[in-house]
Formats: structure tokens, C-alpha cells, sequence
């Protein structure tokens, strides 16, 4: 086991990500066996879960609108997304392999109606906490290591946030998918300019 200040974030693993769910992303199944494996490593471990109410602003459906265009929102640009992972849903449910067992805490995220959260630390506002920076610090956390998907929005805002507070952060892409090369490539680039280390 690694040192009680390094942490496993793992991101996301949810139904509706991975393949046949609302928002599937493409291989996102494949990482499950490899992010248990990983979690022994790791004295801490935190799972993030997408915890949409029906009828939720980032829905395409709330605005009668096409999935993946962009709205403006008070808080600036937002994709409209298919309905996924509603509150108490099967899509909602984590991954049935996925090791939930291994989790100190889960950090349901995305539960205001008004606003999105990509991030594991912070709504899509960039100022409303979901209270995980408070629990690592308090725990002594230094280091993360995050994993999950998507690559390209919910992993590349949680490492940049956690950048920014001052952890040292750590992106396994080998443990990750994203939803599409474009974006996966501006995300690349923000989270290293962010300092955030990405290796396999």
C-alpha cells in the first residue's frame, strides 16, 4: 500500500458511461478490472458519481434542444447533454464490477438542478465546492492519482481543479477513455499547462 497521503480518484464509473448506457463512452467498460487492481495500491480511495435530478439544466431534453449543442448558462458555456445518470436510475449505478466496496467516501456531484459539475472539487460555476478538496486536506492527502472517464471533461476538470488547490496530480490514461479526439486533445493540453502529469 502507497503512503496515507497519495489518493485513488477514481471518476465516473457509471452505467450510463460506459457501453449501452445514455452517454456511453467508447471502451469505457475496459478500465474497471484495471482500476481495482489499482485501488490496493492506495490508502485512500474516492469514487465521484454524476447525480442528475430529472429535467436537469445540462439536459438537452430541458431545453428542447440537440444533444451536444452548447447553451449559454449564467456560469458560461454548457453542453447540452443527453439525459444520463438520474438519481436512482440503473444508468446512475456504478459499474456492477466496479470495486465500491474499496471506497472511504463517494462524492455525488451535478445534484443542483441550475448548474453541471464536471468536476470531482467544484461546479461547473468554478466557485460552489462539493467539500472534496476539505476531506483530502483533512485526511492529509498530497497526491492523487486520478482514473475514470471521461478523459476529456469530468477527469480533465478534476485534475485541473485539483492542480489548483495544490495537489500534486497524477493521470493514468491507461485507466481512462474519452468521449472524442478534439476534445481529448484541448484537455490534454489544459491539464498540462495546469501542471497535471499524464502517463499510461
Amino acid at each position: 500500500m502507497r503512503d496515507a497521503d497519495e489518493a485513488l480518484i477514481v471518476i465516473d464509473v457509471q452505467n450510463d458511461f460506459c457501453p449501452g448506457g445514455r452517454l456511453a463512452v467508447t471502451g469505457g467498460d475496459e478500465i474497471v478490472g484495471g482500476i481495482n487492481a489499482l485501488m490496493d495500491e492506495f490508502g485512500v480511495v474516492v469514487l465521484t458519481q454524476d447525480w442528475h435530478p430529472a429535467g436537469h439544466s445540462s439536459f438537452a431534453s430541458s431545453h428542447q434542444a440537440e444533444p451536444f449543442s452548447v447553451t449559454q448558462m449564467p456560469y458560461g458555456p454548457q453542453v447540452l447533454w443527453p439525459d444520463h445518470c438520474v438519481q436512482g436510475s440503473e444508468g446512475s449505478a456504478f459499474h456492477p464490477s466496479l470495486r465500491v466496496d474499496r471506497a472511504h467516501m463517494i462524492v455525488r456531484k451535478g445534484f443542483r438542478a441550475e448548474v453541471d459539475s464536471y468536476s470531482a472539487f467544484f461546479e461547473n460555476d468554478h466557485v460552489t465546492p462539493t467539500g472534496l478538496g476539505g476531506y483530502l486536506s483533512e485526511r492529509g492527502v498530497k497526491r492523487l492519482t486520478m482514473v475514470g472517464l471521461a478523459t476529456d471533461y469530468c477527469v480533465n476538470f478534476s485534475a485541473v481543479d485539483a492542480a489548483k488547490l495544490g495537489f500534486d496530480v497524477v493521470v493514468k490514461t491507461a485507466l481512462c477513455r474519452a468521449i472524442a479526439d478534439d476534445s481529448l486533445a484541448e484537455a490534454m493540453n489544459g491539464m498540462a499547462a495546469a501542471g497535471v502529469s499524464v502517463n499510461g
